[in-house]
């Protein structure tokens, strides 16, 4: 009962025109015909007359509407003395709008949802006297979100959202991203791991350091990309306005035709009622609306209507490289040593000297040891030379990592290992004698083969590689991925000049660097790896992807397809029944009343057929399915 009161609250003029109708139909059956005729008329006139504003409004600004057709039947059905006909047609036309406005907010659920919880208030850790005297020296106060600076210490409590980005300083946490990324999963966190704005907290309360402002963190960005897209109407809803043209001079034919052929006006208005178009206003928008919040649900922000159908037609998909279809971060894959030397042993030594230091490289050789549970001890006299290597005295041993011509300076009988492309390596001396080294490279991304398979079953043929790399290594990725075209060695104009030089448009573009951000714009589409991306990549690009998965970009492009498939085919299911009603009207089969009935049916399939871009449990399910299966890691040898 409250949902119905409030549907009628929010659509004032369907719940009036209902009122109307009551009235009408009282007066009708209490014998004051004439009464319920000029109540009726005289209503259905002034609503002809409001629509009739919006109507000259358009016509001025050169919009040739639908809304025309509807205005001329209302008027035509009251000239006539069809006066049931036209407060039918006025109810269809308000309860259209009414149908409108539901079907919106239903659509928007999952976009409006980010926007309902956005978290207002935070406990902050403040300096206590009183507690010093009881042996606490913190305690917490309640304070907004946007007093909050960097360098604060938050206590985030049991189910409440992470309320701006930090840095966890408790030992572990457990957190529900599933708002943000769309992974249903709850994620873990250990000390020191950073921790991202809108994220719920598990069973337990956590610390967390402040790394950034509320207005510069992770949900703030995310709700801002959010009313873009809430707010945004696509080119191709205007799509609707384009069919009324002929769809009008078709309808005026034909009631023109019935008029000359029956001798009778009346026939006219029988025409004129079954041609109302409200599925052509109706259909295209809550297509797009649905299609933007399906997206959304997949933790796909579509920051704008018009890109959703770019998305459906995009011709060529251009890649950055390194971060996108690569990890961005070398690993550790394979160790050479001299003969004597045990390969964990080398790995173990090269691991403890580079803790100490800031290098990439370093960061990447620990995480090799630990993945082989590899203790990894302290050491003493660590010295590193910048852009060279390290020596470090460990049980007793000089070790030296680094170049090999680092290495060569110690031990010149040091040999250089044959290497593959997209390899680096790093030399090992121990006691002043070469022992080995340690291969790396940066290794494709598990969905990075599956998503380009899947681009291809979209229909997607041209794929393009953009990158700073050398040209071996990029071509080595790119046989790996069957790329169809590779720029080497691209400076970020390079890459803007590169995606403007595309013919077969239009062209989506994808990446996650500060790097990447002008090709990203130069982009038909920009497609930015938000969950790890820079937040130039974010901010510039037309879609950002929640979650770091590559699989995504090519759903976007499947659901961006579904959504215009639909919106066309709402279009063209309301052309076709209105079409055939106004020929059975043209030969007098259908009484103006009835007619008006028939065309609300029509409103209604329309509508409900627009709103299957909302995707159905079966259509996910099929989805799923057509997502391919993740395969085992995969390097570039």
């Amino acid at each position: 009962m409250n949902t119905v009161v409030s549907f009628l609250r929010k659509n004032p003029l369907f719940s009036a025109t209902g009122v109307v109708a009551l009235v009408g139909a009282g007066f009708a059956l209490s014998g004051a015909n004439e009464i319920a005729q000029w109540l009726l008329s005289i209503f259905a006139l002034i609503v002809a007359a409001k629509e009739s504003v919006g109507m000259v409004r358009s016509l001025i600004k050169g919009h040739w509407g639908v809304d025309v057709l509807a205005v001329t039947a209302i008027i035509a059905t009251v000239l006539v003395g069809e006066y049931w006909a036209s407060i039918i047609i006025v109810l269809m036309f308000t309860g259209g709008e009414a149908l409108e406005d539901y079907a919106e907010r239903r659509a928007k659920q999952e976009l409006t949802a980010l926007l309902d919880k956005s978290p207002q208030i935070a406990h902050r850790e403040v300096y206590s006297s009183a507690g010093a005297e009881r042996g606490a020296l913190f305690a917490t106060e309640d304070c907004p979100v946007g007093d909050l600076n960097v360098g604060d210490i938050v206590v985030i409590k049991p189910g409440e959202l992470i309320p701006v980005d930090g840095t966890l300083l408790s030992p572990e946490a457990t957190l529900d991203e599933s708002s943000l990324t769309g992974e249903s999963i709850p994620v873990e966190r250990v000390t020191g791991e950073a921790l991202i704005s809108g994220a719920v907290n598990g069973a337990a309360a956590i610390r967390m350091e402040v790394t950034a402002r509320a207005e510069d963190s992770q949900y703030q960005r995310i709700v801002q990309l959010v009313t873009e897209a809430s707010e945004s109407k696509a080119p191709f809803i205007r799509m609707a306005d384009r069919y009324a043209i002929p769809f009008t001079i078709a309808a005026y034919v034909l009631a023109i035709t019935a008029w000359v052929l029956s001798g009778n006006p009346t026939r006219f208005a029988e025409v004129l009622v079954v041609a109302t178009p409200c599925p052509l206003i109706i259909a295209a928008p809550v297509a797009f609306i649905a299609g933007m919040s399906r997206a959304a649900r997949h933790g796909i922000i579509v920051k704008n209507g018009g890109t959703l159908e770019k998305l459906a037609r995009i011709k060529t998909v251009a890649f950055d490289k390194t971060g996108t279809l690569t990890h961005g971060q070398p690993v550790l894959s394979s160790v050479v040593t001299v003969p004597g030397v045990d390969e964990n042993e080398l790995i173990r030594l090269a691991a403890i000297a580079e803790q100490y230091s800031a290098h990439t490289l370093a960061h990447s050789i620990v995480e090799g040891a630990r993945s082989r549970n590899i203790t990894i001890a302290p050491c003493e006299n660590v010295k590193e030379t910048t852009a060279s290597g390290l020596t470090a005295t460990i049980d007793g041993k000089t070790v030296v990592v680094g170049k090999y011509s680092f290495i060569a300076e110690h031990d010149p009988q040091a040999v250089r290992v044959e290497i593959a492309a997209g390899e680096l390596a790093v030399y090992v001396a121990i006691d002043g004698k070469f022992a080995g080294a340690l291969l790396l490279r940066d290794e494709l991304r598990s969905d990075a083969p599956e998503t380009l398979q899947w681009l291809s079953a979209l229909g997607i043929k041209h794929t393009l590689m953009l990158t700073g790399d050398g040209k071996v290594t990029a071509q080595h990725v790119a046989d790996a991925l069957g790329v169809t075209n590779v720029q080497a060695e691209c400076l970020p104009l390079d890459k803007v000049r590169a995606v403007e030089a595309v013919t077969n448009r239009p062209v989506m573009m994808v990446g996650d660097g500060v790097n990447d951000a002008p090709v990203l714009a130069a982009a038909d589409v920009g497609v930015a790896m938000g969950a790890r991306g820079s937040t130039a990549a974010s901010e510039s690009a037309d879609v950002v992807i929640m979650k770091d998965d590559l699989h995504r970009v090519a759903r976007s492009i499947e659901i961006g397809q579904q959504t215009i498939r639909i919106a066309t085919q709402s279009i063209w299911i309301g052309i076709s029944l209105s079409l055939v009603l106004m020929v059975l009207a043209t030969f007098g089969f259908i009484p103006a009343v009835v007619g008006a009935g028939f065309q609300e049916i029509i409103d209604v399939v329309t509508i409900l057929n627009a709103l299957r871009a909302l995707g159905t449990s079966r259509l996910l399910a099929r989805l799923h399915l057509s997502q391919p299966s993740l395969q085992p890691q995969k390097s570039l040898v």
